[in-house]
């Protein structure tokens, strides 16, 4: 079924309905574009569901991040007032929590390593201080006796990803965006060079821009042209979730440890996370990757033998070439990149609808995104 192009011609696509696709569709049909949001599942149960929810800017800085580092404050700045705003506008939680995250060190190597990573993050004038293993046990007891110390790092907060996605979902809707799950992606429609909409099952969507937030799965849309495949790629996480008690958690804080992550919620649940494989689209649970971060885990929580085993599962990460997202235009007109965000989608989720919807009304990309353009990878392969 062809679509009347006079009602179309404004029209936003946007291919994929995790958390990046939904509230860049959110933020454009608050401004009064109509937006229709495709997902090949249902939304919000790809990557979005499979994440951890972290908010951790600081605690994941790595060096030669530097732009990076600004992008993620930047959108870290933006949640508190996001949140509020979402969970008006949906009805629904999304249960961001401000305690903070401790990064632990269980040995005298480890403190070493974690010094010298809070040495890098007092350069970059990250505010986190050297806390005592005294100290970290002061604030959550549970921890290994013998912890060596540690960061605390008191704005890297947490949101529940899961919540967040139905949220997102619920406002979208409200908003007037149309979505249309279950329904693969057929091919990308071009035009004498520019999109003209996207095809599916029930034929031609057609509309004047389309957004590629599709996530791991981006660079494999039907009908992408070879030179505007984004350099994005799945990187494998298995995690598990385990029972704490609700009314009496052995964790407040997110904690890093190392080789696990421990990211507590509201409803006892505790996340633990999460491998990292470079396996394509392998779905597969494995005894040594939940052995590796329940030993891990373990390790810095004693307590967690004696907690039942909820859930386990796995996801893939949106990796791209230099572990940053993609934002904007690329090679064929009328076709916008928000993709890419690897281990920091939900973080970027603010900022990312932001420079997005922003870019798509003005034709123009905040400087803020303009390192993350598409055409960095053109550059790097010329040179």
């Amino acid at each position: 079924m062809v679509q009347d192009n006079s009602a179309r011609q404004n029209e936003v696509a946007i291919i994929g309905a995790g958390v990046i696709g939904l509230s860049i569709a959110w933020r454009l049909a608050q401004r009064g574009l109509p937006v229709t949001v495709f997902d090949k599942g249902e939304a919000g149960q790809g990557a979005s569901h499979a994440a951890a929810g972290m908010l951790a800017a600081c605690a994941e800085i790595e060096p030669s991040e530097e732009r990076l580092l600004t992008l993620n404050r930047a959108s870290q700045a933006l949640w508190p007032a996001f949140a509020t705003e979402l969970e008006a506008a949906s009805g629904l939680p999304v249960e961001l929590r401000t305690e903070g995250t401790l990064m632990v060190a269980l040995t005298a190597d480890d403190a070493a390593k974690l010094r010298n990573h809070a040495e890098l993050q007092g350069r970059l004038g990250l505010p986190v201080s050297w806390l005592s293993g005294r100290d970290l046990r002061r604030l959550e007891p549970a921890l290994a006796p013998g912890v060596a110390g540690g960061v605390s790092s008191p704005e890297d907060h947490q949101v529940d990803n899961r919540k967040l996605a139905q949220a997102l979902r619920v406002a979208a809707l409200r908003a007037g965006v149309t979505l249309v799950e279950n329904t693969p992606i057929e091919g990308l429609a071009l035009k004498d060079g520019r999109v003209a909409g996207v095809t599916t099952a029930a034929g031609l969507r057609e509309a004047g821009r389309v957004v590629l937030a599709a996530g791991p799965w981006s660079r494999g849309i039907p009908g992408l042209p070879a030179e505007a495949r984004p350099a994005v790629r799945p990187v494998k996480g298995q995690m598990l979730a385990l029972a704490m008690d609700p009314a009496a958690p052995l964790l407040r804080h997110v904690v890093w440890a190392p080789g696990v992550y421990l990211v507590p919620r509201l409803d006892g649940r505790l996340i633990v996370g999460a491998t990292v494989e470079e396996k394509g689209f392998d779905t597969a649970i494995t005894a040594g990757g939940l052995l590796s971060l329940l030993h891990s885990a373990w390790r810095a929580l004693p307590g967690i033998e004696e907690l039942p085993v909820l859930e386990t599962w796995v996801g893939h990460r949106p990796g791209s070439r230099d572990d940053a997202p993609i934002f904007g235009a690329g090679p064929v007109e009328g076709l916008v990149y928000a993709t890419g965000h690897h281990r920091n989608g939900i973080l970027l989720t603010p900022i990312t609808a932001k420079l997005i919807s922003d870019f798509i009304l003005s034709g123009k990309m905040d400087p803020m995104g303009e390192p993350f353009g598409f055409g960095r990878f053109m550059r790097a392969a010329a040179a």
